[in-house]
């Protein structure tokens, strides 16, 4: 695979997992939880597809500059840790949302 074509993936891989949270969200304040863990599974995978391509390019680049900066790269990348922010950021979203509808007290 090209390095266009890699980035390119990447992009469209995070771009997913960032939707698939986002929806995960609203399915939690809708009280959809089963729907809302889908949607945080899908993500997942697509996060470690991102990762994987991201950990693939940084390989070749191997800190010496081989890969060309270039305006798509940053944007890929940005997107990925977004997308990984959003993870993080998301699951524990949906965990109150899960505590506040069932009124439990958990730790």
């Amino acid at each position: 695979m090209d390095l266009e074509t890699s980035v390119m993936e990447l992009l469209v891989q995070a771009g997913s997992a960032r939707s698939a949270l986002l929806a995960g969200l609203q399915q939690a304040r809708g009280g959809d939880f089963n729907a809302a863990e889908a949607s945080l599974a899908e993500a997942r995978a697509a996060i470690g597809r991102a990762h994987g391509m991201q950990t693939a390019l940084i390989g070749i680049d191997q800190g010496a500059g081989k890969i060309p900066l270039s305006l798509i790269v940053v944007h890929a990348q940005d997107h990925l840790m977004n997308a990984m922010l959003i993870q993080d950021l998301a699951t524990d979203m949906i965990e109150l949302y899960r505590r506040s509808t069932s009124g439990a007290n958990h730790d």
